[in-house]
């Protein structure tokens, strides 16, 4: 049996301003903007995994009502799971999005796990990373 992600969901408290961070600051292809049942199906994915999709739901989309206000509190906070992109252009890619606006949460940096990477939030404050694989890194288990 083989698995391949297929789809991952970020909350966001407006989706055309999610649209335009995800597709006009990080280049992301729309894959779906369709509305249905009182709702907006609105994914985007990388041009190089045509097979993966993120979903850029409304917050609490398909979720109980009473979970709606937690939600949006997590949201605010910073508070839910990101999404994390790899890149070939570190410090390029931290330039294009610090320029575009974006809260820096951190900027560029060697990690001890062998990649280099920054930190933001979107539009909806998501946590969003982009790493780059430090070239000749080897992982401390290996090196014996």
């Amino acid at each position: 049996m083989e698995l391949k992600l297929s789809h991952s969901f970020l909350e966001v408290d407006d989706q055309d301003k999610a649209l335009a961070f995800y597709r006009d600051v990080l280049g992301l292809e729309v894959r779906n903007d369709v509305t249905f049942e009182g709702m907006r199906w609105l994914t985007v994915g990388p041009k190089s995994q045509p097979d993966v999709e993120i979903v850029l739901g409304e917050v609490g989309m398909g979720r109980p009502p009473g979970d709606v206000d937690t939600l949006r509190s997590l949201l605010a906070k910073g508070s839910l799971n990101g999404v994390i992109f790899v890149t070939d252009d570190l410090d390029g890619t931290f330039e294009r999005v610090s320029g575009a606006g974006a809260e820096v949460l951190q900027e560029p940096i060697d990690q001890a796990y062998g990649v280099r990477d920054c930190a933001f939030r979107d539009p909806s404050g998501n946590h969003i990373r982009f790493s780059q694989p430090i070239k000749g890194w080897t992982p401390p288990w290996e090196s014996s």
